[in-house]
């Protein structure tokens, strides 16, 4: 079956990091499922060929598991961990970075009645969908180049295109192809992500965001919960928190100062959100990430 095929492939070239020899392919090898951690999703093709996932995205949570992928857009703050996972079985994952110029570039070189027509408005950032077996096959036929690397430079880039094309036409084409479209909903606001993800440290306005990616503040704002399923103050908060986590594995001793530094003028609203977010108050909370077992960061795939 094709998924034994895409198991022995993920279970043999998986490395600590995540990372392969072709650019943007990832490869996840997770022997025990960890307690939920933050990360950024990135923009990202994952698909399960063994164990299951489950993401938290804002209040939306997404769980997909062998055979199936999700499919991020933007790159947003999610909270994730492996939910089947053992040595004796572990969960195994590929991830393919999306980039909005390749799917710019497909899009215009589509034919007209090529691509199946979808709604203009703002899809949610992440979609989850069973994989077809066309899918899987283009995956596996990347994946084989891992052991042919003498073919990776001119084959690897003819099969990411393909997989590419498989999503763009398939169940959820319509979150992909908002990617690469310039004056969609989905990039506006993922403009204003960069902005906010760029700023955190900052106050800002709401009108001062939406005007600068280009929408009204009441389509702002509809879009922009619709992508993230957050608020654009509590997408900050989450950027916040995330850099402070960071930052107190290394400067555990500096809570103040980390609070300070990631934006936060009140000590003990510092505290507060933090616990409110990760469980413990952030003193407690950067003992127990300098005790915890290394492992990457990455949540996806």
């Amino acid at each position: 079956m094709a998924l034994d095929e895409l198991r022995a492939l993920l279970a043999r070239h998986a490395r600590p990091d995540g990372t392969t020899a072709i650019d943007g392919v990832l490869a996840s090898k997770v022997e025990q499922p960890y307690p939920p951690s933050p990360s950024m999703s990135g923009t990202v093709l994952a698909l399960i060929a063994q164990g299951a996932k489950r993401l938290a995205l804002g209040d939306r949570v997404y769980e997909y598991r062998a055979g199936q992928y999700l499919i991020a857009s933007v790159d947003l703050p999610v909270t994730g961990h492996f939910i089947e996972a053992s040595p004796s079985r572990p969960a195994l994952g590929f991830g393919l970075t999306l980039h909005p110029a390749t799917v710019a570039e497909l899009l215009l070189q589509a034919a007209p009645g090529d691509i199946p027509s979808g709604s203009g408005g703002a899809p949610s950032s992440m979609a989850v969908s069973d994989a077809p077996d066309e899918l899987v096959d283009a995956v596996i036929r990347l994946l084989r180049l891992l052991d042919q690397p003498r073919h990776i430079a001119v084959l690897a880039p003819l099969i990411k295109r393909e997989i590419l094309w498989r999503l763009i036409t398939g169940e959820q084409g319509a979150v992909v192809r908002q990617l690469g479209l310039a004056d969609s909903n989905l990039s506006h606001v993922a403009r204003a992500v960069r902005w906010i993800r760029d700023h955190y440290t900052q106050s800002f306005r709401v009108e001062d965001v939406a005007q600068l990616s280009g929408m009204s503040v009441s389509a702002f704002y509809r879009n922009f919960q619709a992508v993230t399923a957050m608020s654009p103050i509590q997408f900050q908060k989450q950027i916040r928190l995330q850099e402070a986590r960071l930052l107190l594995a290394t400067h555990p001793n500096d809570v103040t100062g980390v609070g300070i530094r990631v934006g936060y003028d009140s000590p003990s609203q510092f505290s507060r959100e933090y616990r409110r977010q990760f469980g413990a108050p952030p003193s407690q909370d950067a003992v127990r990430l300098r005790a915890a077992t290394p492992r990457a960061a990455s949540t996806l795939p």
